[in-house]
């Protein structure tokens, strides 16, 4: 069963720029897909749409039952209680707690102590951090950081997660230790778009892999490695 829908999308900016030329995609419910593409070839207008950071000038996007193009700004938080996002510079709150960088995710929605708790609890368990709640953000090294990211994004038990570039600061062993983390969580049901320059993390995967070239799909591997055909290249 499909979780994303997009039918004949496309995003022109104010400048006149077209990021997304006339898109159509389906990514299926605990699909694991890599996005790759040139610098500028329309990754991130993509998933910035995916959760409503952005409109599309025209077409439909589809997530989770939920119509995103006609969603009113009022009832956002209702596609983005369905997703989680990781970005490449963890963005956490460097006087909170690891403990409390999560909580705050589910404090932001109202939930109950005692369920905050127990999710906080779980997803850093999941992530391989109970044992460093208490700690703070500079007490972390960058991967643990970016777990803890990982551990926010997930806590409310999203049914998509969008990774932005997350291993992009980290070094390669550190990268391949986070992918193994969202694998887990793959496992456990949660569909994964995740944007990447990393050719060995692509190789090493066979994930399914998009290629984007000029806002437009190039590629659509079931298996894929990282060939960027827009430039004839073998990376």
């Amino acid at each position: 069963m499909d979780l994303i829908v997009l039918r004949n999308v496309r995003k022109q900016y104010k400048t006149g720029v077209v990021a997304i030329h006339d898109l159509n995609l389906n990514i299926s419910k605990g699909d694991f897909v890599f996005v790759i593409g040139s610098t500028g070839c329309g990754k991130s207008t993509l998933i910035k749409m995916l959760y409503r950071e952005e409109k599309p000038t025209s077409g439909k996007i589809i997530v989770g039952g939920l119509d995103v193009a006609k969603l009113r700004n009022s009832k956002v938080y209702k596609l983005r209680r369905k997703i989680g996002v990781v970005f490449q510079d963890f963005k956490l709150l460097n006087k909170s707690t690891v403990y409390e960088n999560v909580a705050f995710a589910l404090e932001v929605l109202g939930s109950p102590k005692d369920e905050i708790h127990d999710k906080v609890l779980k997803a850093l368990e999941l992530v391989g951090l109970k044992h460093k709640a208490k700690n703070y953000p500079h007490q972390l090294s960058g991967g643990e950081q970016q777990r803890v990211a990982i551990a926010r994004a997930i806590v409310n038990g999203p049914k998509l997660l969008i990774c932005d570039e997350p291993t992009g600061n980290l070094d390669a062993n550190t990268s391949m230790e986070i992918m193994q983390v969202l694998e887990e969580i793959n496992k456990l049901g949660t569909t994964i778009i995740m944007v990447t320059h990393d050719t060995v993390i692509v190789n090493k995967l066979k994930k399914r892999t998009i290629l984007l070239d000029s806002g437009r799909i190039l590629k659509d591997y079931e298996k894929g490695t990282y060939v960027d055909e827009s430039n004839k290249n073998t990376k």
